[in-house]
């Protein structure tokens, strides 16, 4: 007979801080709790300061904190690792470093989009990330599959008011309504909210379509993305390749990483 599958225990890097954004970090548990298949444990990990400042260089320092954070997962026995942010800073880096799969939710939500539509029209929460956005796209070789990329204006503390205040949730709405009308008339046949935290304000209304174009929930794609990972990773023993960018960092590398580094 079958033997049931084994428990999975998924570490979820948020780039929230889980005190400062505690509304956020409630509802994304509680979400990623009713998504989860049975046997499946997410643990939700923030980042201290947040990402809270709309530059390449918080970007950087955060994709710092992940790959420390995706070693410790890995030590600490952890089956996957999702960096739960969609610019995905420092997923390169985490794949060459640790055995067991890494899953982003950017690249895990546009490879979905890709298998539901044939144009991705991106929304992403401020036009500092534009730039950002179109990098990620050439990075993942997605660029004919772009409709376009568009923004709306909101800070981390308006999102967060959004979770509290129906009011202000339903203005966000709104504004992201009014950015997908260009891209939809460029062709856009699926929209992605590019960003953990309009994703998961969004999430509570199922199916989200304007007009006939689905809103892809990103959260609910990145934990099946990693559920399905784990499966394939007992089967085939194979989390990554390891011939091209994704080569296993010799050990050396990981205790230069991990140690104190001095600039003469």
């Amino acid at each position: 007979m079958k033997q049931p599958a084994a428990p999975i225990r998924i570490w979820y890097q948020s780039f929230v801080d889980p005190a400062a954004q505690a509304p956020y970090v409630a509802r994304l548990q509680n979400r990623l709790r009713e998504v989860a298949a049975p046997g499946v444990t997410v643990d939700v990990h923030g980042i201290s300061p947040a990402d809270r400042h709309f530059h390449a260089i918080t970007e950087f320092r955060c994709a710092e904190q992940t790959i420390h954070a995706a070693l410790r997962a890995e030590t600490e026995g952890y089956d996957a690792f999702v960096i739960g942010h969609f610019q995905e800073p420092g997923l390169t880096e985490c794949r060459g470093a640790v055995d067991i799969p890494v899953i982003a939710l950017g690249e895990a939500t546009l490879l979905q989009a890709c298998a539901l539509g044939r144009r991705i029209g991106l929304v992403t929460i401020d036009p500092a990330f534009i730039p950002w956005h179109e990098a990620q796209i050439a990075h993942h070789g997605l660029q004919q599959r772009l409709a376009g990329i568009a923004a709306i204006e909101a800070d981390l503390p308006r999102f967060m008011r959004a979770f509290t205040d129906a009011a202000e949730c339903e203005a966000l709405r709104r504004d992201f309504a009014d950015q997908v009308t260009a891209l939809i008339a460029r062709g856009a046949d699926i929209l992605i909210p590019a960003g953990g935290l309009p994703m998961l304000l969004f999430s509570s209304a199922q199916p989200f379509l304007i007009g006939k174009v689905p809103v892809l929930e990103g959260i609910a794609v990145v934990l099946k993305a990693a559920e399905m990972a784990v499966t394939l990773h007992r089967f085939t023993g194979i989390s990554a390749s390891r011939a091209g960018l994704y080569a296993k960092a010799p050990a050396g590398a990981i205790e230069d990483f991990l140690g104190p580094t001095v600039v003469i």
